[in-house]
């Protein structure tokens, strides 16, 4: 009796472990969120993972081990165990022709950076929070570490709310005398003054720089919100004045607007720079000020794409919805007029004529935009709480920010655009 059982322990043992872990991504899944920081820690442990495109939303394919089993049902994310047959059923299925799926393999757990401020603001970034909530570890830098050159030691960079033109987030007309908004504007002047600028805005334009050199050598950078369409105006007026007076102690340029220049940028063109200190925008790119879409009927649409022949938008939009609820931002939407043809729109509201999500690529690396401040907040004002992102687990929303950092750990062959 006990050779009958040790011998079926055994035949148990090499069956479960000759077998794969699949984490389900469609509607299923109780924990989406989650599931991100499973794969990202199953690659940091040098495990290499399946990630199968549009199956089943974008499901991942891991080895089965004690550790992966444990930590999903620990972390209450939903997995079956595939046996050998079945894993072969499954990539014979996806990289099939006639099926617009794809297998990618993910080889390397990304090195995250969240470009950030150190000081505390009193608003907070949907990015760190998943980020926090999905266990993924990330490092806080900001001018100085990108000054220093520390970009080369990353894959993947984050934006935080950042204005880049160095007019103060355009807070003048109402935060002006808080303390918060006084400290920015030191900790900025000290650390402008270091690298030997006079203004804020010739310190952030040199950070841009930096930052374009990376994804131009193959880094990529995610943004959100403020970061992306202030870092794109940047580029365009990388050589003329745009700060009014208020910020810097001298006036704009007074032909800024004519010598714009829009090679220059990753994504816009022939946009038109709002330079009133007291009005809350940027220029024409960003949406907030103009749509009329009624919170009610505030949605986007991604977009399919090809796995196989355009796996960078796909791996991109992989969701378990196509249809995301809207949320708004100080910059909301891109204004679909003034996207360059070379960009990819990834999701749009049609009827709004608006952008949420689009993607392109920049010498060796990647770029994605993404409008809005948190997916999950539908109007977040500064000094609101965090959202709970325990009540969020399954956010379509937010799985957009975490296809974004697990993108550079795919297979390089596979980057086309």
């Amino acid at each position: 009796m006990r050779k009958i059982l040790i011998t079926f322990l055994l035949f148990t043992y090499g069956f479960v472990y000759g077998n794969n872990i699949l984490i389900p991504m469609d509607g299923v899944q109780t924990n989406h969120l989650k599931s991100y920081g499973i794969a990202y820690n199953a690659l940091k442990n040098n495990h290499e993972i399946q990630w199968l495109l549009n199956y089943r939303g974008g499901s991942f394919m891991l080895p089965f081990t004690d550790e992966i089993r444990t930590e999903c049902l620990l972390k209450g994310v939903t997995f079956e165990v595939l046996t050998p047959s079945r894993v072969n059923a499954i990539i014979s299925e996806v990289t099939s022709p006639s099926v617009n799926a794809d297998a990618v393999k993910l080889e390397k757990a990304p090195k995250i950076a969240v470009y950030s401020p150190k000081e505390k603001k009193p608003w907070d970034d949907a990015v760190t929070l998943v980020l926090t909530y999905a266990e993924i570890p990330y490092d806080v830098i900001y001018d100085t570490e990108i000054l220093e050159g520390k970009l080369k030691d990353y894959d993947w960079l984050h934006l935080h709310h950042e204005d880049f033109t160095g007019q103060m987030g355009k807070f003048y007309q109402n935060y002006r005398n808080m303390d918060w908004y006084k400290e920015e504007e030191r900790v900025n002047l000290a650390t402008a003054s270091n690298y030997g600028y006079s203004k804020i805005a010739d310190l952030k334009k040199a950070v841009v720089r930096a930052i374009r050199n990376y994804v131009f050598n193959g880094g990529f950078m995610f943004a959100m919100c403020s970061a992306t369409d202030t870092y794109d105006i940047t580029l365009a007026a990388m050589d003329v004045d745009i700060v009014p007076s208020v910020f810097d102690g001298d006036p704009v340029d007074p032909n800024a607007q004519e010598k714009l220049d829009f090679t220059k940028t990753f994504a816009f063109r022939n946009f038109t720079l709002e330079m009133n200190p007291g009005i809350y925008e940027y220029s024409d790119i960003d949406m907030t000020d103009v749509r009329k879409v009624a919170q009610k009927d505030d949605f986007f649409v991604l977009f399919e794409f090809s796995a196989k022949w355009d796996p960078v938008p796909t791996m991109l939009c992989q969701n378990h919805e196509n249809v995301i609820k809207g949320f708004m931002g100080q910059t909301t939407s891109f204004n679909k007029k003034l996207i360059k043809s070379t960009v990819t729109i990834m999701g749009e509201n049609k009827v709004a004529n608006e952008a949420r999500y689009i993607q392109g690529s920049f010498g060796k690396g990647n770029w994605a935009f993404y409008g809005g401040h948190d997916p999950e907040d539908y109007q977040h004002f500064v000094g609101d709480t965090p959202t709970d992102l325990n009540l969020h687990k399954q956010s379509p929303g937010y799985r957009l920010i975490l296809n974004n950092v697990l993108f550079p750990a795919a297979k390089k062959k596979q980057h086309k655009t």
